[in-house]
């Protein structure tokens, strides 16, 4: 158990290519899976492996990131022995909105000194993986390593954006590349980077003396021959959701038994906030096939290899097909879609009929009436 370890879920310029359905949330809460959020699966993996206090550094949009993570109780975070901090900037001025993380973390620094934990695990929540921390703990204290960066050999990234690196034989990373650069490596960094304490107020200090801003870009990829960065491999499911095409393509795959059940319960179990509904109601007539149909639905239609939130309602003669229905969605009488996201309070006209295509799925915006 990783009781001496502080976890940070970092928010800050995460990337993000969601189009609108990052316009009104932050890619942390972007909905996924019929019932959860992105977040969920970071945090639910700290909580599994005994990290009792977690730090969420919000940056902008975090509305509802509030709403949704709440005291914490749903993660077991709301005791005295334990803690959820929601961190969001502390400054209104825009400029220094707009600062890298660096600033944010030095803003903060009288929450890492308060805190009596030697070790700090940074993620990010567009990393989708259900992962164990205890292993990669012990392994870095065993390598006498300054940092160890979560890593996971993978060549279909689903067009997901992420920063690879290369290792030498003993598994020491020697090169980063940001998320756009030609490094042909299979090599995915996971962006989650175990450091001790001291070390991470260090890094925040002196970087910022230079002018630099950014933790990983700056204060970890310009000390790359200064610092023992060890590698660690993660050998379960990875989705890297930061575009609508990775965000669809991996969603696809919670179609597949083995993925929806090493993501959602190995290691252990991803938790969310609860909301109490009816079970789904199916209707005379209904139809369903491979599909992921969460509490509150009412199916009275046709749903084949899709995913529906709560409370969506097909309506009779209406068709969906490899399709995203996210909550409160309506698809009318003898509509019919086809490889289509539709966000929260979406509503399909009756007889209408929309068509994406499997890399480039259909998008419609919440609280929409088409």
């Amino acid at each position: 158990m990783n009781s001496n370890v502080l976890g940070v879920i970092n928010l800050i310029h995460e990337s993000d290519e969601m189009e609108t359905l990052t316009a009104g949330r932050c890619l942390a809460t972007v909905p996924f899976g019929a019932r959860y959020r992105l977040i969920d699966f970071t945090l639910s993996s700290m909580v599994n492996s005994g990290i009792s206090k977690v730090a969420v550094f919000a940056h902008t949009k975090y509305r509802s990131l509030m709403d949704h993570l709440g005291s914490g109780k749903h993660w077991d975070l709301h005791h005295r022995q334990s803690g959820l901090f929601m961190l969001p900037p502390i400054t209104d001025d825009v400029n220094e909105v707009r600062r890298g993380d660096l600033f944010h973390f030095y803003q903060h620094r009288d929450y890492f000194n308060r805190s009596s934990m030697e070790y700090v695990i940074i993620t990010r929540s567009h990393m989708l993986c259900n992962i164990d921390f205890d292993p990669i703990v012990e392994e870095h204290k065993a390598s006498g390593a300054d940092i160890t960066v979560v890593c996971k050999n993978q060549r279909d990234l689903m067009d997901g954006r992420a920063r690879k690196v290369q290792v030498d034989e003993k598994g020491r990373i020697i090169t980063f590349q940001d998320h756009y650069g030609g490094m042909q490596s299979d090599l995915v960094s996971m962006e989650m980077y175990l450091m001790r304490k001291d070390l991470l107020l260090e890094l925040v200090e002196t970087s910022l003396a230079q002018g630099q801003d950014h933790l990983v870009r700056h204060a970890i990829m310009s000390r790359v021959d200064k610092l023992h960065i060890q590698s660690h491999m993660f050998k379960g499911y990875l989705g890297i959701v930061n575009t609508v095409s990775s965000y669809y393509q991996n969603s696809m795959q919670l179609l597949r038994l083995e993925v929806w059940k090493n993501l959602f319960f190995e290691p252990g179990p991803i938790y969310t906030k609860v909301k109490d509904e009816p079970p789904a109601r199916y209707t005379e007539g209904a139809k369903t096939s491979n599909s992921l149909i969460a509490n509150g639905c009412v199916i009275e239609g046709t749903v084949i290899n899709s995913i529906l939130f709560r409370g969506v309602h097909v309506q009779k003669g209406a068709v969906v097909r490899n399709s995203i229905v996210m909550q409160n969605g309506i698809i009318s009488e003898n509509s019919n879609i086809n490889h289509v996201i539709l966000d929260k309070d979406v509503t399909i006209e009756r007889g209408r009929e929309l068509r994406g295509a499997e890399v480039s799925p259909f998008l419609a915006m919440k609280r929409k009436v088409i």
